[in-house]
């Protein structure tokens, strides 16, 4: 079944969006899709869709002044443990796309991003899903959220 379209509210900053189905805000980026982003049958990829996430969750955390090389110098790492896709409508090569991403779980050593990459053109969903990430020191060992993560989660926008 189709998820409603992603229908945008657009807030004080520029990169933040109330979906006005789901009262959710999201963080938003943009970005078009690459000639080799696609496969023979000239669509997006299916395995690209986690880059467009990593691309999503990247710009969220540079927004929020904290991006990965400030946590990887502070000494954590978020590697991916969990991923789940649901694809709806195709990608072709060039469309613009809309990434949306919004902090969703937070757990003792685990954090959960939220995504939905839409077309330009009336908000339809090509994608959603989420990735999830363990906390992990600089040897590798799950430690709990760092704690400028936590604020993050607790600061972003709800609805």
């Amino acid at each position: 079944m189709r998820p409603k379209p992603f229908i945008p509210e657009f807030l004080g900053k520029p990169s933040l969006v109330r979906d006005k189905n789901s009262g959710k805000v999201w963080h938003r980026c943009e970005m078009r899709t690459l000639y080799a982003d696609t496969d023979r049958s000239q669509v997006v990829y299916h395995a690209n869709y986690l880059r467009y996430f990593e691309f999503g969750r990247a710009s969220l955390m540079r927004d929020a002044s904290y991006p990965y090389k400030k946590i990887e110098d502070s000494g954590y790492v978020y590697p991916i443990i969990q991923t789940e896709l649901n694809y709806y409508s195709p990608l072709f090569y060039d469309d613009l796309i809309y990434i949306h991403t919004r902090p969703a779980r937070i757990e003792l050593v685990k954090v959960q991003f939220d995504y939905l990459i839409t077309k330009e053109d009336g908000g339809e969903i090509s994608c959603a899903g989420f990735t999830k990430h363990c906390a992990v020191n600089n040897k590798g060992l799950p430690v709990e959220i760092d704690a400028r993560t936590i604020q993050l989660w607790q600061e972003f926008p709800d609805s």
